[in-house]
């Protein structure tokens, strides 16, 4: 599929970071986002927890923002998120589309994402869907369990140069690299049928 064909239609690539599982339970603590088919046009921010929400070092150690880091350098929740808001409809609006959002395990991501804008800026410019990309890896390869949709199981297969960092910004471009692959190349029925090998080469 080319860039064309998504015309009305904006890939936005969306990454977060947490300190916890859910938006009740735990503060979104960076976001990392670009354009799936112009990389180049990114937005990272990094946010103050929610006071009085919980605070997981598990989770800390995976994305090593402490709490000292954040109360320094994050913004706060609501002008994060009406910094996102903002860049994330500008892009919409200069290529007339309106963005969809596109994660690796995108319930997770969405779930804060959705709850953060509502709460801070009043309306979600993603609606209620999200583009999840272990969802169309399992379809277009006809995996038939859902444990077999894991990073490792699907970069086997659409390996990406970008490496998942849990930096958020770094993750959201290795999401557009993959999500590329996945939509332009055969999968794997179409290629055995045309008697193809398998796509195998990083994008």
């Amino acid at each position: 599929m080319s860039p064309s064909a998504l015309d009305r239609e904006l890939l936005v690539s969306v990454d977060i970071e947490t300190s916890g599982p859910t938006p009740g339970t735990g503060s979104l603590v960076a976001i990392g986002a670009c354009l799936v088919h112009e990389p180049e046009t990114t937005c990272y921010l990094e946010v103050r927890p929610v006071e009085g929400l919980p605070w997981q070092l598990a989770a800390e150690r995976i994305h090593r923002l402490g709490r000292a880091h954040l109360a320094e350098h994050g913004m706060a929740p609501s002008e994060a998120m009406a910094t996102f808001r903002a860049w994330l409809e500008r892009a919409a609006a200069e290529r007339a589309a309106h963005p969809v959002f596109v994660g690796f395990n995108a319930a997770f991501d969405w779930m804060f994402v959705a709850d953060y804008l509502e709460r801070f800026t009043g309306g979600n410019p993603f609606g209620h869907s999200a583009l999840d990309l272990k969802a169309l890896y399992m379809g277009r390869e006809a995996v038939a369990r859902w444990d077999e949709t894991t990073k490792g199981h699907v970069l086997a297969r659409y390996p990406v140069a970008l490496p998942h960092t849990h930096q958020a910004l770094d993750d959201a471009l290795m999401q557009a690299a993959l999500a590329r692959a996945l939509l332009a190349r055969p999968s794997a029925a179409e290629q055995t049928s045309a008697g193809q090998g398998p796509a195998n080469q990083p994008v």
